[in-house]
């Protein structure tokens, strides 16, 4: 009897402890179904307002790729009117420069048609004065160049007249008369220079060689060519060896 009443017990002792642990379990399971609710509803929402910014992206990206477009575009057109312009500038520049110019030819032509009508002469005229004008300027050229040749020949001549009435007489050469020695001949004591007739040089004149500001020797010219002459060491002023690229100066200067 008394196993009976221990195991009705036990069993009303489990079937309390089941009851307890069911409405235990249902309370949370109710809490559970609750907070799945509320995630639920909070991951709808998400989604909604996902698919709405993205939405909004898409858009506002299409209106930023639209802008840019539109944007290339006017930069384009915009480089092409700034192009465009420098040319037409440039254009009007070289039209203002022959405009000038057909307006200094046309001013040109003016003056010397006027020229021509002072002269009251007829074109044949005009052509046989310029022809004769022409030969004269050619003339006087040739008259001119023999007159050089001439004015050498006669300082030829007061050199050597000079000469002839004074033994010690000094042969003058232009005072700005600079010059080297282009070559050297200690053998027979001669040197070549690279003045000659056209740099003023005359037959017997002396100059003075020297080399970093010191004498070095005297020579004396021989022979005169155009841009060169032979000249002989004088004996007695020979300071130094005489080389190739010591300068040159007038012993006797012209005043």
């Amino acid at each position: 009897m008394l196993v009976r009443i221990s195991l009705i017990i036990a069993i009303l002792a489990g079937i309390a402890v089941g009851v307890l642990n069911f409405v235990k379990v249902k309370e949370k399971i109710t809490v559970l179904q609750a907070d799945l609710a509320r995630e639920t509803e909070a991951h709808q929402k998400f989604e909604r307002d996902y698919r709405f910014t993205k939405s909004s992206l898409d858009k506002t990206n299409a209106i930023l790729k639209q802008t840019i477009a539109t944007l290339e575009a006017t930069t384009a057109e915009k480089d092409k009117a700034v192009a465009d312009l420098a040319a037409q500038t440039k254009r009007a520049d070289k039209l203002n420069d022959d405009l000038t110019k057909t307006r200094a030819e046309r001013d040109s032509a003016q003056q010397d048609l006027a020229a021509y009508k002072a002269t009251g002469m007829s074109l044949d005229q005009i052509a046989h004065a310029y022809k004769d004008i022409k030969d004269l300027r050619e003339a006087l050229a040739g008259t001119q160049d023999e007159n050089k040749l001439l004015g050498k020949e006669v300082n030829k001549l007061k050199v050597a007249l000079a000469r002839y009435e004074e033994p010690d007489y000094h042969v003058r050469l232009p005072a700005t008369l600079r010059g080297k020695v282009l070559i050297t001949d200690p053998k027979w004591n001669f040197v070549v220079l690279n003045v000659g007739e056209n740099q003023g040089v005359l037959e017997h004149g002396e100059l003075l060689v020297n080399r970093n500001g010191r004498l070095v020797g005297k020579v004396e010219v021989r022979t005169v060519h155009k841009d060169q002459s032979i000249a002989n060491v004088l004996p007695g002023w020979e300071l130094g060896e005489v080389m190739e690229g010591d300068q040159v100066i007038p012993a006797y200067p012209a005043s």
